[in-house]
This record gives C-alpha cells, sequence and structure tokens, in this order.
C-alpha cells in the first residue's frame, strides 16, 4: 500500500508528463518492491520555482523529490537502492535535466501506523498470517 509524494518545481508540468509520472511510480513499486498497484497511490504537487532553493538558491530550472512510504520491513535493502535508482532515472527522462539535489526518499511506517480502508498494516499482516 504504498503512498507516493511527487513535488516538481519549474515549469508546470503538462497532462502527458503527470500520466507518466503516476505512470512510472506505481509500475515500479510494484516491478521492484512487489507491491499491489490497485493500493498504490500516487501524488503529485507542483511548487512555484521561487520556492525551492538549493545551496540557498531559487531554482531556474526544474527540480523534483519523490517520498515513497511503505510498510516497515516489507522490502530488502537491495530492492530499496533499485527503486531509488529507477525512480531518479523515471524523473530525469520525463522531466529533463534535474539537479544533483533530486531526492528519492523511501520512509518506512510501522505497521501499526498506518493502513487503509480504516484497517492498520498490522491489522492485515496478523489476518494473512491466521489463515
Amino acid at each position: 500500500m504504498p503512498y507516493i509524494q511527487i513535488n516538481v518545481a519549474g515549469a508546470p508540468l503538462s497532462e502527458a508528463e503527470r500520466r507518466q509520472l503516476h505512470q512510472l511510480f506505481t509500475d515500479e513499486v510494484h516491478r521492484l518492491l512487489h507491491k499491489r498497484r490497485e493500493v498504490t497511490a500516487v501524488a503529485i504537487a507542483e511548487v512555484p520555482s521561487d520556492r525551492w532553493a538549493i545551496d540557498g538558491e531559487a531554482c531556474a530550472a526544474r527540480a523534483a523529490h519523490a517520498e515513497i512510504l511503505i510498510t516497515a520491513g516489507t522490502n530488502s535493502a537491495t530492492e530499496k537502492a533499485a527503486l531509488i535508482a529507477a525512480a531518479d532515472a523515471g524523473l530525469r527522462t520525463i522531466l529533463g535535466p534535474l539537479p544533483e539535489a533530486t531526492y528519492v526518499v523511501i520512509r518506512e511506517m510501522a505497521a501499526d501506523a498506518w493502513g487503509y480502508g480504516g484497517r492498520t498494516q498490522q491489522a492485515r499482516l496478523g489476518a494473512r498470517a491466521a489463515l
């Protein structure tokens, strides 16, 4: 049940770029982390360039940051590293040249601290184990 937040500064995104970002992150999280597509949510926020700074200076060109929330302990370090590499490459392919300070962050949330459909991940994991 990943939740992905992508922030982009600079030129406004086209509808095609937004669709490509939604698809890229859904596909790669499914392929590399083995997460279910039907519960993967991707949100994109556009930030004015004058509100995004690197090295203390407002960005003159596009910049991006992506955060991916997953349940703690469900993926290996190798899987997470592969996702970070694929996400970075995809951001650069879709958005064009980006600064070196383009971050992809994977946050691992405790299973009892988040969920969907009114149930925590801990409750879902417990129900699966009881089968």
